[in-house]
């Protein structure tokens, strides 16, 4: 199991090596703007993909937060798949395995099923040059990723779009948390409307069970139970990236040498 943490893209490969992680995820700009793909990586996006092949790490791309392809505003909706698509674009570029993005929501008006058509249209409309994982929430009523149902639907509505196949999942386990659903379980009911998981986020929670809260916190920090944590990661079975502030050092290697 290739576990990691989100690091600076313009230092990514040395800080890798700092930290003992086998992959990194990075952003390709600013995480809260509407631009396309930014290298800041010396040499820019080629050297960033020779030097990352040659360190023998992979590399993930996580879109802005600011995309909401679910959303029935026009004024959000229609940017955000053009960003999206501008950073699967630049995902491509530095050879990334896949570009993570945030299931997304609709307001209390909004009737949630065109949310969940919305994001059809969006896969069937998008050169997935690079495979778009999908990643679970913690927070909102009307979000299309926080729970298991709602999950299931948003992946009934991408299985009717062109190459929605193609389309992978992130499982969050602070996400998970936060949102209500059982980590016991949590990874075998994922794949049950999934049908697959291809990366984790394996974070910590500051946070109650069920808060909504979106806030990491570092192993052992946070009020997840730690046997749970480990639990879920080994029965997702996939890829790990550690996403809190600060040095994840320690985090990859306390759940590395749980994991053994």
């Amino acid at each position: 199991m290739r576990i990691g943490a989100h690091v600076d893209q313009a230092d990514a490969v040395n800080q890798a090596r700092a930290i003992g992680a086998d992959q990194v995820q990075v952003f390709l700009g600013d995480p809260q703007g509407w631009k396309g793909a930014e290298f800041t990586y010396p040499g820019g996006a080629e050297a960033l993909r020779a030097d990352a092949a040659a360190a023998d790490l992979d590399v993930y791309v996580h879109a802005p937060y600011v995309i909401n392809v679910a959303s029935t505003n026009n004024r959000i909706r229609i940017p955000s798949r053009k960003s999206l698509q501008k950073i699967v674009d630049g995902a491509a570029e530095i050879g990334a395995k896949g570009v993570i993005v945030h299931g997304g929501h609709v307001t209390a008006n909004d009737d949630v099923a065109v949310g969940y058509d919305n994001w059809r249209k969006a896969i069937d409309a998008l050169d997935a040059k690079v495979p778009v994982l999908i990643e679970n929430t913690a927070g909102g009523a009307r979000s299309m990723a926080r729970t298991i149902e709602s999950i299931g639907r948003l992946w009934d509505a991408i299985g009717a779009a062109e190459g929605g196949d193609q389309v992978g999942f992130t499982l969050d386990t602070c996400h998970a948390w936060a949102g209500g659903i059982d980590l016991s379980t949590a990874a075998d009911r994922v794949r049950a409307v999934t049908g697959r998981i291809d990366l984790v986020h394996a974070n910590d929670s500051r946070d109650t069970f069920d808060s909504g809260a979106d806030r990491h916190a570092h192993f052992g920090d946070g009020l997840v139970p730690p046997d749970e944590l480990v639990a879920v990661v080994a029965s997702a079975g996939a890829p790990v990236i550690c996403e809190t502030h600060g040095d994840m050092g320690p985090d990859i290697a306390w759940l590395r040498s749980r994991l053994g």
